[in-house]
């Protein structure tokens, strides 16, 4: 090991590796190879073997898709029957099998990610990988990890929130949950696809750090959890096309990050077919005719090498034996484009319990003033509790959920956002059955008015019932679709359908009102402080079992513990960046001025209070905080996955009933060019009445590392790591520093 004590512009100490350092180590990585075969280079050799006795259109086949509408799936390559090999069906979506029936509607990401719990987003991704593979999908198009840089994006709700570490998370035990039923995982869209409009022309200018620690950092965590495959955007990167990319796709993701399998275009994100393959895509998606022609052609003038041509293949080839799909995988058995030719094979099985289980642990709290929640049988009214139920969220549109193709319109109660990213409800429980339901077993009164507009109707009902729940929401999705004048991307962060203007009608002629939003992303809440609002509930995009996760929380069955994956500002001009909507220019060129600071690192970098913070969420009981601890756990070795330090605290339920809190550790660097805080570690705990449990957030390398553009390495920051554990990014309840040199 060496000292430098040069980082980019900043003097600072850092530990890298040296030269013999890095032999030794690689040395060390031999000899345990030898003693532990890595199940990839079984599945290489296996894949080299395979691609040895393929002629060059069979090659060339593996990497070339047969057109959209040709096959069964969104995506399907080519067999080559000689061999065994029957293709590939690729099929969307991150929240379960588009295009298909008899199959399930999960939470979005960004509900996955609000529960904060990676057994739960495990469990989520085993039934979605258990549903792909009953379909007969190889390839499951997801998790999509894109960043939310811009609150208004359309695709938001499709990944995991703001923060790259709470990304590169949730990602990792999706790909594990789906690839544990032998079905590929797709990690997308790399990278700096961050808006919808402008997304096939536009560059993203992002800088060296910025793309490492942001943005590819959830990349480098899916392929640490051996994704099988990933999609390169639309966009450009620093004015290359991401699909032909040379920097992002061979420097960073195939040389650093050492990705063994294969990365596919986006659906005709490719301008060029040799530039593509050159710059590092394997698979063009879905097709081109002059594919194999322009390949040979390029072959012939000596452009392109048999090197690359087999290296392709082998990406391709090596998952299909890494997951064992070369045994006994299932055949398709539907036609995405033609569903009458599809067979009847249900793989929704019991799904329905991990929906609502996810759907109930992704309800945030936001407020609950004079604890109004949870409602109960009996109540201080002096007699049962009447409801109304106020605003279209609450109920089901008359032509019912699948009514607008990809859900590319807003009736009716949100459970998905548009676009791709979607799937066809089997059926959908809205708030108002779910609460009806429940006002039965109580022998309750609920009565509703659905209509948004009609706010004179609204306020007459809300002054004779107990309490008034109103629903409202906001949606986006991908910009083939266009809605109430939406290109995908959000026009505003205000809520849809005159929520706003319904909310404070209501809370000023009701002392009991109770906001219940359903949005792709944070909304603006003007309205937060009103006295008349005694709780607020944001509740995402739960899937098919909307209502009755609504119903779990606010009923008591379940207390709430998801937390907030984004900051909900004051005003829209506190973020640092927006979506450019219009431009002079045809491809316009965003600079992502704001660095490393989006989100929540921005808020507190600028010192701007936010409505709710990154990481809030209120629980129907409290949590206190003591016994902040450090154990040093290894030394820096360059192995980025080293085990360095474990930082533990114990957590007590001080409240009167049982709830899981969600413990969250923040990181101050010592350099000054990085955040105020950085999430660095969460875990939620179920503790009973008066229980405390020691919760532990261990740290390796990465976690404690920046990315020097001088060196091109990860280095080890040096100097006092300030440590912030607490309940949000701004509720710290403890701190303390450490070093991770001794």
């Amino acid at each position: 090991l060496e000292t430098r004590e040069s980082i980019g512009e900043k003097n600072q100490s850092a530990l890298i590796m040296s030269r013999k350092g890095r032999v030794a180590f690689a040395l060390v990585l031999f000899l345990f190879s030898v003693i532990a075969q890595d199940p990839w280079d079984d599945a290489i050799t296996k894949a080299k073997k395979l691609v040895s006795g393929l002629s060059l259109d069979e090659k060339i086949t593996l990497a070339a898709g047969i057109g959209w509408a040709t096959g069964a799936c969104v995506g399907n390559t080519g067999a080559i029957s000689r061999v065994n090999f029957p293709g590939y069906c690729l099929e969307d979506s991150p929240t379960g099998v588009r295009f298909t029936d008899h199959a399930s509607a999960f939470p979005a990401g960004l509900n996955a990610a609000m529960t904060w719990d990676r057994d739960l987003i495990y469990r989520r991704a085993v039934a979605m990988g258990e549903e792909y593979r009953g379909k007969g999908v190889n390839v499951a198009l997801g998790p999509m990890m894109n960043m939310g840089r811009v609150p208004a994006g359309g695709r938001n709700w499709e990944g995991f929130g703001g923060d790259p570490y709470l990304t590169g998370e949730s990602a990792a035990a999706t790909i594990k949950g789906i690839q544990s039923q032998g079905v590929m995982a797709c990690a997308k869209h790399y990278i700096g696809n961050e808006q919808e409009h402008y997304r096939d022309q536009e560059s993203s200018n992002i800088d060296d750090r910025t793309i490492h620690e942001l943005y590819a950092y959830p990349f480098l965590k899916s392929v640490q959890a051996g994704v099988a495959s990933l999609m390169c955007s639309y966009n450009q990167v620093n004015n290359t096309y991401a699909c032909q990319n040379d920097r992002t796709l061979n420097q960073i993701l195939k040389s650093e990050f050492g990705f063994r399998g294969f990365v596919m275009s986006d659906w005709w994100a490719t301008k060029t077919n040799t530039e593509s393959v050159l710059g590092g895509m394997d698979m063009i998606m879905p097709g081109d005719a002059n594919f194999t022609s322009d390949l040979k052609n390029a072959l012939q003038s000596g452009q392109l090498t048999m090197d690359r041509v087999n290296d392709m293949a082998v990406r391709i080839l090596t998952p299909w034996y890494l997951l064992g799909q070369d045994s006994k995988f299932p055949a398709v058995n539907f036609n995405a484009f033609h569903p009458e030719q599809s067979k009847m094979v249900n793989v929704a099985g019991d799904h329905y319990k991990i929906i609502r289980e996810v759907g109930a642990a992704s309800n945030v709290l936001l407020k609950n003033k004079e604890n109004l929640l949870p409602f109960k049988k009996d109540t201080s009214f002096g007699r049962q509790y009447t409801f109304g139920l106020i605003g279209s969220d609450a109920g089901l549109t008359n032509d019912g959920p699948n009514t607008c193709p990809d859900h590319g319109c807003d009736y009716g109660t949100l459970a998905q956002g548009w676009g791709s990213g979607t799937t066809n409800f089997p059926y959908l429980i809205s708030p108002m059955a779910a609460i009806q339901e429940r006002a039965i077993e109580n022998a309750q009164t609920v009565t509703w008015t659905l209509s948004d507009w009609d706010v004179a109707t609204a306020v007459a009902m809300a002054k004779t019932v107990d309490v008034a729940i109103v629903f409202s929401n906001a949606d986006s999705g991908e910009d083939y679709i266009t809605f109430d004048g939406n290109q995908g991307d959000r026009n505003n962060l205000t809520l849809w359908n005159n929520g706003d203007v319904m909310i404070k009608a209501i809370a000023d002629v009701n002392p009991n009102t109770v906001v219940v939003i359903h949005s792709v992303g944070p909304v603006l809440a003007p309205w937060a402080d009103h006295p008349n609002i005694k709780a607020i509930v944001f509740a995402g995009l739960p899937g098919q079992e909307s209502g009755n996760a609504l119903v779990d929380v606010l009923f008591g069955d379940v207390n709430p513990s998801g937390r907030l994956v984004f900051t909900i500002a004051k005003e829209r001009s506190d973020y640092p960046a927006e979506v450019v909507y219009s431009s002079p220019n045809p491809s316009p060129q965003i600079d992502y001025k704001e660095g490393l600071f989006i989100d929540y690192k921005w808020f507190d970098a600028k010192k701007i209070e936010p409505t709710f913070e990154f990481g809030f969420g209120l629980s129907y009981t409290t949590f206190k905080y003591s016994n902040l601890q450090f154990v040093r756990t290894g030394e820096y070795n360059g192995n980025l996955n080293t085990s360095i330090f474990n930082v533990s605290a114990t957590v007590t339920n001080t409240g009167n009933v049982a709830g899981h809190e969600v413990a969250q550790l923040y990181l101050g660097f010592p350099d000054q060019l990085e955040p105020v805080r950085q999430l660095r570690g969460f875990e939620r705990v179920h503790l009973n009445v008066g229980e405390s449990k020691t919760v532990k957030f261990p740290l390796d390398s990465l976690e404690l590392s920046i990315w020097d553009v001088g060196t091109q390495e990860w280095i080890l920051s040096q100097g006092n790591f300030q440590v912030f554990v607490g309940a949000s990014s701004r509720d710290i309840r403890l701190q303390g520093t450490f070093v991770p040199r001794p």
